[in-house]
């Protein structure tokens, strides 16, 4: 990781890049993907499976006997382990539920908001070089106490065509009952237009790699919508001379070792403890069996020196992280000034990783800057808020020359016609 230290304002837009990709030829192939999918349906996924995973697919739903073969073949203290996250997730989750309020504006003038539940949504689970059955418990949580009606999950299966038994267990213990052994670019395309084994949904889920991403964008484009624009995973860490550097150092490795393209930044007003952290960072990468990917990422990190807290948080407010460690005396306080993040990690014994299995809150979040305008997956996420209101006769007589002089004044006078021969019909009554 480069040291800058006390770095000019005018120095931030570069110290703060993130690793850039030339798209250009990843929207091209795999937009032929997407038209391969969408047109061949089946028969499509299957050459991509064939291609991609080197797996020959027959069917492409998970039956009932392997999901029984999965939970019985999985480690008891890991069946533990997702139980106890879900119950977390669960309770958490759960206390974000809304109930429709009813305001009344002015007499006879009624308004409320009600959520409703997408009826068809589509969650994506990577399986590559790490299975993320967690990420189950992320989407198919908040789905299920919203109320959707039909959730479809996808997964790369191996080459023996088999998905791994904690990704099943998950989904089973969770209620997700309809998993396909799809991955990659062909399965955000065969949820998005629908083949014969996979449903179209209407909201696609989920993290993936820089195909993944850029499928989900090239099918948002079309209508489908997805839960955010997402990148390489990230993390900074602001660290005061109270860190303990051992921590910070784990804390950016746990990031670092998602893939070369992640990127991790720590933010420090204490010099004293910048070697420090160098040579823990040092030492537990070389105990990491993904060292080689560890490394290549923080190749694309920094370690930044600064004058004090305040100039820290304009800093990172700046970047804008999907996750952000605060490993200061003052975390509860320095909290108050964090605008931009995904979420926030607060005192020397908040990991980031709790977050991403088991404290309760959501890991799907918003990177590569994009935490200064979307939330992370939250039930709001599987959620419509649909508006209502109800006028009497009274309210209409209230409100009705409002409406007319406004509608009058744009020019449109079949708006204001719609009140005024209801208020002439009041009146002739």
């Amino acid at each position: 990781m480069q040291v800058f230290e006390y770095p000019e304002r005018s120095q931030w837009p570069e110290l703060l890049q993130r690793p850039v990709l030339d798209t250009t030829a990843l929207e091209t192939s795999v937009g032929n993907i997407l038209a391969a999918v969408k047109q061949e349906g089946d028969t499509a996924v299957r050459r991509y499976a064939q291609q991609f995973d080197k797996v020959q697919l027959e069917a492409l739903e998970v039956t009932p006997a392997e999901f029984a073969k999965a939970t019985a073949s999985l480690d008891a203290e890991l069946k533990k382990a997702i139980l106890q996250a879900k119950h977390n997730i669960e309770v958490f989750h759960k206390a974000q539920q809304e109930h429709s309020k009813v305001i009344e504006t002015m007499p006879g003038v009624q308004c409320w908001r009600k959520p409703v539940a997408i009826e068809k949504v589509g969650l994506y689970i990577p399986g590559g070089s790490a299975p993320l059955f967690s990420t189950i418990l992320m989407l198919g949580i908040p789905a299920m106490i919203a109320g959707c009606k039909e959730i479809v999950l996808c997964t790369p299966s191996n080459a023996a065509g088999e998905v791994h038994p904690a990704v099943l267990f998950a989904a089973q213990e969770v209620g997700v009952e309809r998993v396909f052994k799809i991955g990659g670019v062909q399965a955000i395309g065969a949820m998005a237009y629908g083949t014969e084994s996979v449903p179209r949904v209407h909201k696609i889920f989920g993290p993936g790699n820089q195909y993944v991403t850029c499928a989900k964008q090239l099918v948002n484009k079309s209508g489908v919508a997805i839960d955010m624009p997402a990148g390489p995973s990230e993390v900074a860490v602001l660290a005061d001379e109270t860190c303990v550097p051992a921590f910070v150092a784990a804390d950016l490795l746990s990031q670092a070792e998602h893939g070369p393209d992640s990127q991790v930044l720590l933010v420090t007003t204490a010099p004293e403890i910048i070697a420090e952290v160098q040579q823990e960072v040092a030492a537990q990468l070389a105990q990491l069996p993904r060292q080689d990917i560890a490394a290549r990422a923080l190749e694309n990190s920094r370690i930044l020196l600064v004058k004090d807290t305040a100039e820290a948080m304009e800093l990172l407010n700046t970047y804008a992280p999907e996750h952000l460690i605060v490993a200061c005396k003052d975390d509860i306080a320095v909290a108050d000034a964090v605008v931009n993040a995904g979420s926030v990690f607060l005192g020397n014994y908040s990991p980031e990783s709790a977050g991403d299995y088991a404290s309760g809150t959501n890991h799907t979040l918003p990177t590569n800057g994009y935490a200064t305008a979307y939330s992370g997956v939250s039930l709001d996420s599987f959620v419509k808020k649909i508006t209502f209101q109800r006028l009497t006769q009274e309210g209409l007589q209230q409100i009705g020359a409002t409406i007319e002089t406004m509608a009058a004044a744009e020019g449109l006078d079949a708006h204001k016609n719609a009140v005024t021969v209801r208020l002439k019909q009041k009146a002739q009554s």
